[in-house]
């Protein structure tokens, strides 16, 4: 009955998203407390509620101060040199671009986590594409890519793997370093069609080689806001906040370096009280939107978990593995450890369903460190920037502005072809012996 609920949740849950009938904030909520009182945990529905909840505080606490902070540094004119130097290295046509787009992301995501990745890169090519009407799909899908094939040692989905089967990072990670340049191989293919796509939707004729570089045009009130005396000062904040996150990120939680952050930008760029009253509600309702949507989803994860709903799936799922087909346990997971992003968070597979398959694995002869390195080929890797059980999707969609449905529709089949690519990459380099 309750593996049954939890499919029949998961199912409603994406349908109701992906169809556009219910807003992501509404489902979230409305879905998973229904399916909760359906199963019969009535008032212990509340505290999944409360537990989901508590789990996502720092993490919503995080992303409302790092759009705050983005937000009144962009306004002082920060980004404003960075852009243009990427607008001179990467120029006006649309597949260097989306190329320049990809390698900053994955740059940036050396550090691992794919929250600064978005927050940096999103703010700062956004206004390129805009100027240049390219589609903000194609920036959200790139950015995905990025993050998404840059499965760190120090990664979650990495961690996660080596704790939940006890096994050293180095034995899961080492193998898959040229499975690994073959996804990069893959990612930047796909970015440089992207672009071309984008330049002839656009209709780009270069006759002499060369778009035409848009102006930039600031508005009296936005030139009113720039301070690019500042630059350097607001330029060495950023790289310490982020560089403190980094080091420091066990010991000084990164809501607090963004939270003082904000605090030590608005004070040196705007002294005045009122400016900086008026800098927080430029960017309170964004701030507030993607805080209502992470609650939410601590809502639905909170009681995924607590009734158990995500752990019964699991357990069910195993058991209908064929004993013929078990040397071919990692192919397969290897194949659908993306989609299975879309069903369960990292905690709930790496910690409830991965033990359970490598356990039922190794009974069949297969060594549990390929059935760790298949599920890192996907799940939660190229998976995450699109499962609606992360808040990074979030932050994607609500920085670029656009609909959860229509970012999962495009950039769904591309992550998905990066993980089919690199499984078979697996194969013909030995890592899944068949």
């Amino acid at each position: 009955m309750l593996p049954l609920l939890g499919l029949a949740t998961i199912v409603v849950l994406l349908g109701a998203i992906l169809s556009k009938r219910m807003s992501p904030l509404v489902a979230l909520i409305i879905v998973p407390i229904a399916a909760s009182l359906i199963g019969g945990f009535g008032f212990q529905t509340s505290k999944f509620v409360i537990d989901g909840l508590k789990n996502l505080a720092p993490v919503v606490g995080m992303f409302v101060f790092a759009i705050l902070y983005f937000g009144t540094i962009t306004d002082a004119g920060t980004l404003d040199p960075i852009i243009d130097r990427i607008l001179r290295a990467v120029g006006t046509r649309p597949t260097r671009i989306v190329m320049g787009t990809t390698l900053l992301a994955l740059l940036i995501h050396l550090d691992g986590s794919g929250a600064v990745c978005f927050l940096v890169t999103i703010p700062a090519m956004l206004p390129l594409y805009d100027r240049l009407k390219m589609d903000r799909r194609v920036l959200a899908a790139a950015v995905s890519m990025a993050a998404g094939i840059n499965f760190l040692p120090w990664t979650g989905p990495m961690i996660r793997a080596s704790a939940s089967l006890h096994l050293p990072i180095s034995a899961l990670f080492n193998p898959l370093i040229p499975v690994q340049i073959v996804g990069l191989v893959f990612v930047f293919g796909m970015a440089f069609w992207l672009g071309r796509r984008e330049e002839k939707r656009l209709g780009y004729r270069r006759a002499d080689g060369a778009v035409p570089m848009p102006r930039r045009e600031l508005t009296p009130e936005e030139q009113a806001l720039r301070r690019p005396k500042n630059f350097w000062f607001n330029i060495v904040l950023t790289l310490l906040v982020l560089g403190t996150m980094v080091v420091l990120g066990e010991k000084v939680p990164p809501a607090i370096m963004f939270m003082v952050g904000l605090c030590i930008a608005l004070m040196v760029n705007y002294p005045n009280v009122e400016m900086q009253r008026k800098r927080i509600d430029a960017h309170a309702r964004a701030a507030l939107m993607m805080a209502g949507i992470l609650l939410a989803a601590g809502v639905f994860t909170g009681i995924m978990q607590g009734s158990g709903m995500l752990k019964a799936m699991a357990q069910a799922a195993v058991g209908f593995v064929p004993q013929a087909m078990a040397s071919h346990i990692p192919v397969a997971l290897g194949l659908v450890s993306m989609p299975l992003s879309m069903l369960f968070d990292p905690d709930s597979f790496y910690f409830g369903v991965l033990p359970v398959v490598a356990e039922v694995a190794g009974q069949l002869g297969v060594p549990a460190v390929h059935v760790g390195q298949a599920a890192l080929l996907g799940q939660m890797t190229t998976g995450f920037p699109v499962s609606p059980l992360t808040p990074a999707t979030f932050l994607v969609v609500g920085l670029c502005g656009i609909d959860l449905a229509d970012h999962q529709k495009f950039s769904f089949p591309l992550l998905f072809g990066a993980s089919i690519v690199m499984t078979i990459a697996c194969v013909v380099l030995g890592v899944f012996p068949l």
